[in-house]
């Protein structure tokens, strides 16, 4: 029987970040699933700490860790080859650095998903961000302006294994791939079904933060990716009256009190409270 969780950790040169990396997976309460860790050919040794993780896994009950190490063109085709491989109902991406949570998560996360009738989608929660100290609110009900103003990070979301056989990440994008993946499930959604977007009011991930996408250079890339994307799937009236709304709420400012650490806690309580007012279970 196919594992219901595939965890997918793609690195190269990962240092001792894989190493906690792991050990958060490990410590899962839910043991139905498996890991893949695809490496695009590390040479800082940290491979051999896999190694032994694999080994010991398999002498005790631990999961079933497959290692790949095969070159890729960047962290998005490296996500697409780990995909490639998984054999479980779910996918969730966990970069090197990153953790769950809890010991839980996989545990909670299944038991939404079953609750939701184990449907066909991307099932999310929240992150804790460990560069500003504080929870990262998802937007519990999708629509076209959340997904033209926030969608949920790969850390935050489960996906359904058939999204990436019919709509993998697109590697012509650099560093909004996962954003373009996202507004194609909402937008176009699976041959065969509607897609669901549910949320959980839970963590799942504790995100290092800084990641690739974050650095000065990538932000120039991202805006312009952003244009790009949000005019494959959006109209120009929706464009429009999006970017006015966000230039009236002052966007700008508010993303800059999100990322400073002295006020990304007011920021993100009074984010929290919006959400509430949108559903968002307590």
């Amino acid at each position: 029987m196919n594992p219901y969780f595939s965890i997918l950790v793609v690195c190269l040169n990962p240092g001792d970040k894989l190493k906690d990396t792991l050990e958060s997976i490990g410590m899962q309460s839910f043991r139905n699933f498996e890991v893949i860790l695809k490496d695009g050919g590390s040479g800082d040794g940290s491979l051999a700490c896999a190694y032994g993780w694999k080994k010991a896994w398999e002498e005790g009950e631990g999961p079933r860790l497959r290692i790949i190490e095969k070159k890729d063109g960047g962290i998005y085709d490296a996500m697409n080859q780990a995909a490639k491989e998984a054999e479980g109902r779910y996918l969730y991406f966990l970069n090197c650095g990153d953790r769950f949570y809890g010991s839980d998560v996989l545990e909670k996360m299944q038991d939404f998903i079953e609750s939701k009738g184990a449907e066909e989608g991307i099932f999310y929660g929240d992150i804790y961000e460990r560069l500003t100290r504080q929870r990262v609110a998802s937007n519990p009900r999708m629509d076209p302006f959340g997904c033209y103003r926030n969608v949920p990070c790969h850390q935050a979301c489960f996906y359904s294994r058939r999204i990436f056989r019919e709509h993998p990440f697109d590697t012509g994008y650099l560093v909004r791939a996962d954003y373009e993946q996202f507004l194609w499930c909402f937008f176009v959604g699976s041959k065969k079904e509607k897609l669901t977007f549910a949320y959980q009011n839970m963590l799942v991930a504790d995100y290092e933060g800084g990641g690739f996408s974050e650095t000065k250079e990538n932000r120039k890339v991202s805006a312009r990716e952003h244009r790009e994307i949000t005019g494959k799937y959006m109209t120009g009236g929706q464009r429009f009256r999006f970017r006015l709304t966000l230039l009236l709420t002052l966007a700008p400012l508010r993303s800059m009190i999100a990322e400073n650490e002295k006020t990304a806690g007011l920021y993100n309580r009074l984010k929290e409270a919006v959400y509430a007012g949108k559903g968002r279970k307590k």
